[in-house]
């Protein structure tokens, strides 16, 4: 199968000092063999901050 659950964890909660938000998301690993950056919205900072793929 191509597609994979993945992920995304804020990268500007933890230096702030505050919980970081996460988010559940497919990915075609053909397509993209490489981590995801994706900007989503963070409610603990209240505002669209750049999530990354955890691994």
């Amino acid at each position: 199968m191509a597609r994979e659950h993945i992920i995304l964890e804020c990268t500007e909660a933890r230096k702030e000092g505050k919980s970081p938000s996460r988010y559940m998301s497919t990915k075609n690993k053909k397509l993209h063999p490489g981590r995801i950056e994706k900007k989503k919205y963070n409610s603990s900072l209240r505002r669209h901050t750049l999530h990354r793929e955890k691994k």
